[in-house]
């Protein structure tokens, strides 16, 4: 068994679709809309057949995002090596989003940062494979 996709609500979809494919390499499906229920999305692959929708209605709320919540907490994106999770990392903090964690090797021996995207939902960014704590 494999999870077949996630999806996640958001405000303004073409900025998070294109927020995925300039960071992360995101191919996107053409955007499906229902007038009749005021729903549209697009999907997202990534490698590996890995997928992500992303949703919006036209009446929807949009809490808080706490940190400590029930629910779904944030996306993991593997992204290759330690260098590749530095450089987006960077580019990210340059380009204006919130670095929440720097890069390091975390307590479950993954390489890791964590982001907020516009709307301020975490995206953890990791390397593949696990490495020793320091």
């Amino acid at each position: 068994m494999r999870i077949g996709h996630v999806a996640m609500y958001v405000n303004d979809m073409e900025r998070a679709r294109d927020f995925f494919v300039k960071y992360f390499g995101a191919k996107a499906t053409a955007k499906y809309s229902n007038f009749t229920s005021g729903f549209s999305n697009y999907f997202l692959s990534f490698d590996n057949n890995t997928e992500l929708e992303i949703m919006k209605r036209e009446a929807m709320t949009d809490p808080a995002k706490t940190p400590y919540r029930t629910g779904f907490h944030h996306i993991a994106i593997t992204v290759g090596d330690r260098k590749d999770v530095d450089d987006i990392t960077k580019r990210l903090e340059k380009d204006g989003y919130l670095v929440v964690k720097g890069a390091r090797t975390t307590g479950d021996r993954r390489y890791a940062s964590v982001i907020t995207d516009f709307e301020g939902n975490e995206i953890e960014i990791i390397a593949e494979g696990t490495f020793d704590v320091k």
